[in-house]
């Protein structure tokens, strides 16, 4: 007689699919990704580009805001209306609030987000500034320092659409965007004549205009780019300019009015 040698249930575990003590490998896919190499400019190749924006034409009126919807915005401004800042023409015939920026050019490089944060406020029921510019993954702080709840809302497009309600003495909040977009717009739930447009760019070099109505963008790469200036109302100009190892470049925009 043939003698059937049995088991016991425990020996046969380690025979069992699944139950080896060696771990199974990564998939690919599933691997950590491999950290960005983020582009380093040459210090001894670096290039600068500064220019002017100019306005032509007959200054427009600013339609005035009045803000008698919330009494206490409206006292911030002594109770009279107050000029909107769509289109600014400085005294020099410049235009303030324009965003310059490199549309092309730099494909193929990545830069590290910036360290330092830039800042929006809600300040006299506006925003302030109504025109920035920010890296993706540069961290944005919003504050309030009006005595008055306000809302802020990006309309974003490509990035993630959000809202926040800052009452006052509230403590600031940031956020981050991740995709390049230009150009948000940002508005405020509460009070309808708020306004500020946020340019969000995968490289560092972008400018807004001011008081004089210059700008410029420091540490530029030697290449040919396509530099743009955006203004709200008036639209966009493009050129095209070639930035050669050491070199400075001057540009000039002129947007026409009526």
């Amino acid at each position: 007689m043939v003698q059937v040698l049995r088991l016991a249930p425990w020996l046969l575990l380690p025979l069992l699919p699944g139950c080896n003590r060696t771990s199974a490998p990564v998939p690919p896919s599933e691997a950590a990704p491999a950290p960005p190499v983020y582009f380093q400019v040459d210090a001894a190749t670096e290039g600068t580009v500064t220019g002017t924006i100019r306005f032509s034409g007959v200054k427009p009126a600013a339609p005035l805001i009045d803000m008698d919807q919330d009494a206490d915005c409206a006292k911030l401004h002594g109770n009279s209306p107050v000029p909107d800042e769509a289109v600014v023409v400085n005294r020099n015939g410049t235009l303030r609030n324009v965003f310059v920026y490199l549309k092309s050019g730099l494909e193929g490089k990545t830069f590290a987000p910036p360290a330092a944060t830039v800042t929006i406020d809600q300040k006299g029921c506006w925003f302030a500034p109504r025109v920035l510019g920010i890296q993706t993954g540069q961290l944005l702080t919003v504050t309030n320092s009006d005595p008055v709840t306000h809302n802020i809302h990006p309309l974003a497009q490509v990035n993630r659409e959000w809202n926040h309600s800052q009452a006052p003495e509230e403590a600031p909040f940031t956020r981050k965007f991740l995709s390049p977009e230009v150009m948000v717009r940002v508005k405020c739930n509460v009070h309808r004549w708020m306004r500020a447009w946020i340019g969000v760019l995968d490289h560092p070099y972008f400018a807004v205009t001011g008081a004089d109505g210059k700008f410029e963008l420091r540490h530029v790469p030697p290449g040919t780019y396509t530099l743009a200036a955006w203004q709200e109302k008036l639209g966009t100009q493009e050129q095209t300019l070639t930035v050669t190892p050491a070199g400075k470049v001057t540009a000039a925009f002129t947007f026409q009015g009526e």
